[in-house]
C-alpha cells in the first residue's frame, strides 16, 4: 500500500499537465493510466502532427452549459504560454489555416516535452494500470489498480471522454463522479462526420474524396466556413466536423456551396458571355465537375442552356446551391469523434481549482468535464489550461 500526495488518472494532455505542476509544487505525484503508452491520443492527432493549440483560442470557441466557466483557466494559462513552454524546449512547430499549430515532425514530440516535465518535477507514471475502484478515506482517497492500492490526499480524474474506444476510452471518470453525487450532463459524440440516409449515400457514393469550399450552418444558427468533403459513409471535413457539435438528432444542416460567389450574378454574367453553353457545363467550371454531374443526373439541376433559364428556374437553382438542406441520418459515433460532447456538470466544479464542490480533494480536468472546444487546437488548449489550473491547487 503506497500513500502519495496526488494520484492522476489518466495520462493524457489534462493529466500530464496537471502532474507536472503539482510535481513543481513539491507534490509526490502517481500518474496510473491503462494504456501502454502515455499520451496516446495525442499521438494521433493531427493526422500525427498534433495541432496543440490555436493562437486564436478564447472562451467564444467552447461549448459548456456554463459559458463562463472556461474563462477563469483560459486567462490563467493562454495559448501563448504554451507556445513558451514548446519553445523553451526546442519544438519545431508550423502554423496553419486559422490560427492553427501543428508539430514539423510528429506528435511524439509533444508527449515527449510532457514526459520530460514530469521527469524533472519527480512525477510517477504507472502505464498498463487499470483502475478498479476509488473509494474515500478520512484523509483522502484510495484508488485500487489491478496490481496495488495507493493512497492519496487529491485524486485528479483526467480520464477523458468516450471517444476512440479503441485507445482504451472508458466511462470511468463520470462514473467516479457519480459515486461522489456529482451531476453528469448527457453525453455524444463531437467533431465527427455525418453519415447519410441510404438514398442521400447511394447518390453521392462516387464522389468520395471530393473536397469543396463551403459555409455550413445548423438550425440554431451556427455557422462554420471551411471545406466539407465527401467520403463513402457520407460527409466529413472540417466544416462537417465543426458543425456536428451543434447539430441534433433530426435536424437538417444548411450547406452554401458556392458562399464566394454570388449565382445569381454568375448567370447573369455567363448570359451575356456565353449564353449558349449548357448550364451543366458552366457551373462544372466552379464547383466539382463530378458533383455537378450527380446533380444532373438527379434532375436537381435543369437540363439546358444557360439561355433558356426561366426566373423560376433561376430562384430554384440558387437557392439548392446557396442552401442545399441535408439531414444526416446520423454520425459515425465515439468511434472516429475527436471529442466528447456533455460530462461533468462545470456547475459541480470551482472553475478556479477545478475541484469538486461536493467532494473536497477531488477534481475533475479534460474531456471529461462538459467543455467542448472547436475543432483546430482549442481543446488541447483547455487541457493545458485546466491541467495547469488544477496543478497549482491539487
Amino acid at each position: 500500500m503506497a500513500q502519495v500526495d496526488v494520484i492522476v488518472i489518466g495520462a493524457g494532455a489534462a493529466g500530464l499537465m496537471c502532474a507536472t505542476q503539482a510535481g513543481y509544487r513539491g507534490r509526490s505525484v502517481t500518474v496510473l493510466d491503462m494504456g501502454k503508452k502515455p499520451g496516446r491520443k495525442i499521438l494521433i492527432s493531427g493526422g500525427g502532427r498534433c495541432n496543440f493549440t490555436n493562437e486564436n483560442a478564447s472562451p467564444d470557441n467552447y461549448l459548456c452549459s456554463n459559458a463562463h466557466f472556461v474563462k477563469s483557466c483560459l486567462s490563467r494559462y493562454t495559448q501563448h504560454d504554451f507556445i513558451e513552454l514548446v519553445d523553451r524546449h526546442g519544438l519545431a512547430y508550423h502554423h496553419k489555416t486559422l490560427g492553427q499549430l501543428f508539430c514539423d515532425n510528429n506528435a511524439q514530440d509533444i508527449v515527449n516535452i510532457l514526459l520530460t516535465e514530469c521527469e524533472w518535477a519527480g512525477v510517477n507514471i504507472k502505464l498498463r494500470s487499470e483502475v478498479i475502484s476509488v473509494s474515500k478515506t478520512d484523509n483522502g482517497y484510495c484508488v485500487v489498480t489491478e496490481q496495488e492500492t495507493l493512497y492519496c490526499e487529491s485524486l485528479v480524474i483526467a480520464s477523458g471522454g468516450l471517444t476512440m474506444p479503441k485507445l482504451g476510452a472508458t466511462p470511468i471518470g463520470y462514473k467516479v463522479a457519480e459515486q461522489f453525487g456529482l451531476n453528469v450532463l448527457p453525453t455524444m459524440a463531437a467533431l465527427v462526420p455525418f453519415t447519410l440516409h441510404q438514398h442521400d449515400k447511394d447518390r453521392f457514393e462516387g464522389l468520395s474524396g471530393i473536397s469543396i469550399p463551403c459555409e455550413v450552418s445548423s438550425e440554431d444558427g451556427t455557422v462554420f466556413k471551411e471545406n466539407i468533403l465527401f467520403t463513402h459513409r457520407g460527409l466529413s471535413g472540417p466544416a462537417i466536423l465543426q458543425i456536428s457539435s451543434f447539430w441534433r438528432a433530426g435536424q437538417a444542416v444548411t450547406i452554401n456551396l458556392l458562399p464566394e460567389i454570388d449565382l445569381r450574378q454568375q448567370l447573369a454574367n455567363w448570359r451575356e458571355t456565353q449564353s449558349q453553353k449548357s448550364l451543366k457545363n458552366s457551373l462544372a467550371t466552379i464547383l466539382p465537375k463530378r458533383f455537378i454531374e450527380i446533380l444532373h443526373e438527379s434532375k436537381a439541376i435543369p437540363d439546358c442552356n444557360i439561355n433558356q433559364l426561366t426566373h423560376a428556374q433561376i430562384d430554384e437553382l440558387v437557392n439548392y446551391i446557396h442552401a442545399w438542406q441535408v439531414k444526416p441520418n446520423g454520425t459515425e459515433g465515439y468511434r472516429t469523434a475527436e471529442v466528447t460532447l456533455g460530462g461533468v456538470n462545470t456547475d459541480e466544479l470551482s472553475s478556479k481549482t477545478f475541484e469538486a464542490k461536493k467532494a473536497k480533494g477531488l477534481y475533475f480536468i479534460g474531456e471529461v468535464t462538459d467543455v467542448t472546444g472547436w475543432l483546430g487546437g482549442y481543446n488541447f488548449q483547455y487541457a493545458w489550461s485546466c491541467g495547469f489550473a488544477a496543478g497549482q491547487y491539487c
